[in-house]
Formats: C-alpha cells, sequence, structure tokens
C-alpha cells in the first residue's frame, strides 16, 4: 500500500515509490527512531549545534515522507526526551522555538497528506504556546487516515511505567480493577502507545548502542539496527538499509525457527 504523502506544484502528487530491493509483504507496521548525532553533524562542519538541529528537521520530513508512501502505518520518533532539560539553557530555548516554528509551518501540509499527529510525553512542562501549537495539530488531525507520526516530546520510558503503574494501582484502590487480573494487555494499554501497538524496528543513529530511556516495554522484542550515520544525513539509502536489515531478520519472539522436514 503506498499513500499520497508529497504534495507539489499545483497540488500534484508525488510519490517515491518502494526500491526494488525490498519487499512490500515484509515491511515492518510499526517503526521508531532514536534520531542522534545533530550536535556532533554540526560540530564536525565547525557550525552551531542549533543548524544541526534544523538539519535534523529536514531528515525527519524526509523519512516521514518516505514512509508513509512505503506503506508503513506507524512513525515514532524521540524528539525531547524528559533528560535534555539539562542541556544548556540556549539549546533547550532554541530546541522549543524549533517545534513551534515547525508545526506552524508544516501543520497545513502534514493535514493534506492524511497524517495524524499524536504528541507522547509530559506535555504540561512545555510552554504554553508550544503546547497550544500541539493541542490544535492533535485536533486537526485526528481523523486523518493516513501515516500515525507519534513525536515523543518531554518522553522518558521509566516515567511513562511509572505512570502506568500509579494509574492502575489508583484504579485498585477506587475498586474498579482487580489487581490479580493486570496482565500484560492491562498494563500496555495505560501506556501512550496503546494506539499504536509495538514498534517493529528500532533505528537509532549516529552509531550509539542503548536505548536511552526510549519506550522500554515497547521494544522488548523489536529489531535494532544501528548505523554511524548522523540523523541530519539520514536519507533514502539509509532508510532502505535499515528495512533490508529488517527482512533479514527471523523474528520468533522468544520461540524457535521451525525444522525442516526431514527427508529421510
Amino acid at each position: 500500500m503506498t499513500r499520497s504523502s508529497a504534495i507539489g506544484a499545483d497540488n500534484e502528487v508525488v510519490i517515491s515509490p518502494l526500491p526494488r530491493v525490498l519487499d512490500p509483504h515484509r515491511l515492518p507496521n510499526h517503526i521508531a527512531i532514536i534520531m542522534d548525532g545533530n550536535g556532533r553533524w554540526a560540530n564536525e562542519r565547525r557550525l552551531p549545534r542549533a543548524m544541526g538541529h534544523s538539519a535534523g528537521v529536514d531528515a525527519l520530513k524526509r523519512t516521514l515522507r518516505l514512509c508513509s508512501d512505503w506503506g508503513i502505518n506507524v512513525l515514532t520518533v524521540y524528539a525531547f526526551s524528559t533528560e535534555n532539560w539539562s542541556r544548556p539553557r540556549e539549546e533547550v530555548n532554541f530546541l522549543m522555538s524549533l517545534f513551534e516554528r515547525v508545526l506552524k509551518k508544516e501543520l497545513q501540509s502534514l493535514n493534506l497528506k492524511k497524517v495524524r499527529i499524536d504528541f507522547l510525553g509530559d506535555l504540561d512542562q512545555l510552554p504554553s504556546r508550544l503546547q497550544d501549537l500541539i493541542n490544535e495539530a492533535t485536533e486537526v488531525t485526528a481523523k486523518n487516515n493516513g501515516i500515525c507520526f507519534n513525536v515523543c516530546t518531554n518522553y522518558g520510558g521509566r516515567r511513562e511505567l511509572v505512570l502506568a503503574a500509579q494509574r492502575l494501582a489508583l484504579k485498585a484502590v477506587e475498586g474498579d480493577l482487580d489487581p490479580n487480573l493486570i496482565d500484560e494487555n492491562i498494563f500496555a494499554s495505560e501506556l501512550l502507545t496503546a494506539n499504536s501497538g509495538d514498534p517493529d524496528l528500532l533505528i537509532r543513529t549516529s552509531g550509539e548502542r542503548r536505548l536511552s530511556n526510549f519506550l522500554l516495554w515497547q521494544l522488548a522484542y523489536s529489531e535494532i539496527h544501528v548505523t554511524d550515520i548522523y540523523w541530519p544525513d539520514f536519507d533514502v539509502k539509509d532508510l532502505t538499509s535499515a528495512l533490508l536489515d529488517y527482512q533479514s531478520r527471523t523474528r520468533r519472539f522468544g520461540g524457535v525457527e521451525p525444522m525442516p522436514p526431514n527427508d529421510i
């Protein structure tokens, strides 16, 4: 399945075809990305870190368009973690203003492309203007039937799990839930990704090999692809490479691969 996710002149629909090397029947339903390396990309070019973040936005737009065109149903990205507040104030302020500018500029286009946007995280700590834009983007795109685009903003995996446990505990205390009935499905229903399902594939750029407090529950059986490419340079070749890597895997989910029949 492909979607119309790029609009050219005179509202002409421009679609990027799926590369022939990929099997259209074995694509992941849900891709998660840790977009890492913006600062190092800028430092290596002797540019301000802010320019690395701006270039990272361009990479995100490319990737979202490709995922939409190629039939990926859900894209979840790590935009700003609960730990990112410890960065220099100037950088944090720039990131907040960058989020605002991008939302203002891109919302109409994303809506035309039928993208459904959800922001996952503790949004109450964000600047009020950004909260208003997030609420507007969520409401405007809520009924769209294209790719689901989850933007994890002020998100922390451990905090998500703690809050889910607290909500379940409160239901139990109030008599609305028997603690003995709590299972993995009930717990997962309290998570921010309850409507998206677990990622099939996690992509991390810049060569780091850790989860960095991202989707700790949801990534339990996700395939993981790590690339040394910095996020601003991530393009169609790199996404294709990640999907080829994914399609080379045998997903057993803790089981064993069936043995071939005995010819004897």
